[in-house]
C-alpha cells in the first residue's frame, strides 16, 4: 500500500501525464455520466488531392484504416 506522500506525488505525475482522464472524472462526478473517453486526437492536415487518392486506394487494397497508417508511419518517424 502507498503512503500518503507516495500517493500524492503519483496522483500529480498522472494528472500532469493525462489530464483527459482526471477531467472526465470530474465530468462524470457533476454529471452523474461518463463521457466517452478516448486517447485519440483529432488533427487537420493538408495534403496533396491526387497523393490522398493514391493514398487511399493503397489504404483499401491492404485493408488499413488511413488513420491507423498514418498513426504508424509517424510512430516509425518517431523512432
Amino acid at each position: 500500500m502507498l503512503s500518503d506522500k507516495e500517493l500524492i506525488r503519483t496522483t500529480d505525475r498522472l494528472i500532469k501525464e493525462q489530464p483527459e482522464i482526471f477531467d472526465a472524472l470530474l465530468e462524470a462526478e457533476k454529471t452523474g455520466r461518463v463521457p466517452k473517453f478516448t486517447h485519440k486526437k483529432r488533427i487537420d492536415i493538408t495534403i496533396d488531392s491526387e497523393i490522398l487518392r493514391k493514398f487511399r486506394e493503397v489504404c483499401r487494397k491492404q485493408g488499413y484504416k488511413i488513420s491507423n497508417r498514418i498513426e504508424r508511419l509517424i510512430i516509425q518517424d518517431i523512432k
